[in-house]
């Protein structure tokens, strides 16, 4: 219990941090990343704030087979390390873009949701694995369309960040079910669309100026 507690009392520290240092940062499309060590320093604990909570059941599991305040924390750590280097691939692949842009990448989002891949590494994410650094694998591959299109539509936006949370969550503790998850692609695509078509419909869309 005390493992679980933690676990979701850090996930709730960073995102009072985050939404704390997101402040007045979104530009939506167009947000610059500034400098690496600036970037990292809210990708980290934005990372915390959105994926802690999914590591709450095999952190409980953990500390039920034996292991120690000190194994959990080596999990969870490891765990978010994963989550930081791919916040360096997305420094490095990133780029400020427009609409048009967003709305394409949130479609391609939507199709890499009803791919065999996609399914394969989220029943990867749902089962028991070794170590945080297998389980931060298995849930970036599980995630990354939905963190492709959080990244594209507003990297800095709470309000992105909050949806996909709750999408990442919703995936990590509920089992495939291909109607849900095919219902889930085409309002992600449809989004995606409303983003191209008619940007200014789209609540919590930041547009470039």
């Amino acid at each position: 219990m005390v493992a679980v507690s933690a676990t979701f009392g850090l996930g709730a520290a960073a995102w009072a941090l985050t939404i704390h240092r997101m402040h007045g940062m979104d530009m939506g499309a167009a947000t610059r990343l500034g400098s690496l060590p600036s970037f990292l320093s809210l990708w980290v604990p934005m990372m915390a704030a959105m994926m802690l909570p999914g590591t709450a059941l095999a952190a409980r599991r953990l500390a039920r087979d034996g292991g120690r305040l000190h194994d959990v924390a080596l999990y969870v750590g490891s765990y978010l390390a994963i989550w930081a280097v791919f916040g360096v691939a997305v420094y490095a692949l990133y780029r400020p873009h427009g609409t048009a842009a967003a709305g394409a990448f949130t479609v391609a989002a939507a199709a890499y949701e009803l791919t065999p891949l996609k399914r394969r590494w989220r029943e990867m994410c749902q089962d028991r694995v070794s170590s945080g650094l297998e389980f931060g694998m298995c849930c970036v591959g599980s995630s990354i369309g939905l963190m492709l299109m959080m990244v594209a539509l507003g990297v800095m936006s709470v309000t992105w960040m909050a949806v996909t949370t709750a999408l990442v969550l919703a995936q990590k503790f509920l089992p495939p079910r291909a109607s849900i998850d095919a219902a889930v692609a085409l309002a992600i695509a449809a989004l995606g669309i409303a983003v191209i078509v008619a940007p200014s419909s789209v609540p919590g869309l930041v547009q470039p100026m």
